[in-house]
């Protein structure tokens, strides 16, 4: 076992995966350490920013060492071709976050896959070669975490609630308490912020557009140009969706009551598909598309040798990154010996578009970080 934690064993382990993704069709892609800070903190907010390792170039635009390798293969992907055209990658490198008190430079390896229509057949692709991945540095004892983004969607949707607190619980769903807050917010008619009542009534029912004018107006004549990092334009966007959520009177019970049970089904995939399909009928809410394909994907993962039941499907599960737009999952050491996941990814349809596709982009992958793997790996 000793001869195991050199720094060649190491490496060999972890070039291990490459073999492994190439063999399955991966093509590796090695995308420039600097990246442009501006997409990683437009997708993931400002609060990122205090993690990241930051420079500026010469005409001073914002660069960053990579935090992780998905956007830079995104964009690697659109810098290449068509957008639209099917491609398989996988990477193996360092990536750079400030973590507290751990390194600030590890490794990570992964896999992305584009423009694949079989959708439910590519997630459950990608949920065999993750838990591959696991089991290549011998970490067989895992727990499966998932959820789907796109369950969520669609009952939101099919709710048909006002666009803005459509908006706001979608972005919400993958962030820790905000959604809760949200639900209780939405069972009683909102309080507007007093300092902003007058310009927030002003501008309930106008024109989007002349409304988001008089916004970026009003900053103007104050002479602020940026408020924590936000542009006058996206502040004047944050204005009005507070006066479109102002209002909104508080939704009937029987709808915040749809919104707790569908968030507390958990179970198997099989359990929770009968328990959202029942919802579905108590409730003649339409969104029986996305439950098909939910079923689908666990058909997919059951004929790839996957145990479905050992699967932890949570509807309230979620990952805190707005682009995701289907399946999500984690994996982690199931004895709890490791704290982080060991791999973790899911389907992102939206995020080329984010970067500058002109159409959606089917997209699924993971990341595996490399340390936590071999820690895991360590206790076999």
């Amino acid at each position: 076992m000793a001869g195991e934690n050199t720094p060649q064993a190491r490496n060999g382990r972890a070039n291990g995966l490459v073999d492994l993704y190439e063999r399955a069709g991966y093509v590796r892609a090695e995308p420039p350490i600097l990246q442009p800070a501006d997409i990683f903190l437009e997708l993931a907010g400002e609060e990122l920013r205090r993690r990241l390792f930051l420079t500026t170039d010469d005409s001073g635009r914002e660069l960053t060492l990579r935090p992780d390798l998905t956007i830079p293969v995104c964009r690697a992907h659109l810098a290449g071709g068509s957008p639209q055209r099917a491609a398989a990658y996988c990477y193996l490198g360092p990536v750079f976050r400030d973590r507290g008190g751990a390194a600030g430079e590890y490794l990570q390896a992964g896999i992305e896959s584009f423009g694949r229509d079989d959708r439910a057949a590519a997630d459950a692709e990608c949920l065999a070669l993750a838990l591959e991945s696991a089991k290549h540095y011998g970490c067989s004892a895992l727990t499966i975490r998932m959820g789907d983004v796109g369950l969520f969607s669609a009952l939101v949707a099919a709710l048909k609630l006002p666009p803005a607190w459509q908006r706001r619980l979608l972005k919400n769903f993958n962030r820790s308490g905000t959604l809760e807050a949200d639900l209780a917010t939405l069972k009683h008619t909102p309080q507007q912020d007093a300092a902003h009542a007058g310009v927030l009534a002003a501008l309930q029912g106008s024109d989007p557009a002349a409304a988001r004018a008089f916004v970026t107006d009003l900053l103007s004549i104050a002479g602020i140009s940026a408020v924590g990092g936000r542009t006058v334009e996206e502040i004047a966007e944050r204005f009005l969706e507070q006066a479109s959520l102002g209002a909104t009177s508080g939704l009937a019970p029987e709808t915040t009551a749809v919104l707790e049970r569908y968030l507390a089904i958990a179970g198997d995939p099989d359990a929770a598909l009968a328990e959202l399909r029942a919802l579905a009928a108590d409730t003649t809410l339409d969104f029986g598309g996305a439950l098909d394909q939910f079923e689908q994907r666990t058909g997919f993962i059951a004929a790839g040798g996957v145990d479905v039941a050992s699967i932890r499907f949570a509807t309230a599960f979620g990952r805190a990154l707005d682009y995701y737009s289907g399946m999500v999952f984690e994996l982690y050491d199931s004895a709890g010996r490791v704290k982080w996941p060991l791999v973790a990814g899911g389907r992102y349809d939206r995020l080329l578009t984010l970067l500058g596709s002109p159409q959606p982009v089917p997209a699924v992958g993971f990341a595996v970080w490399i340390a936590e793997l071999e820690q895991a790996g360590a206790f076999r």
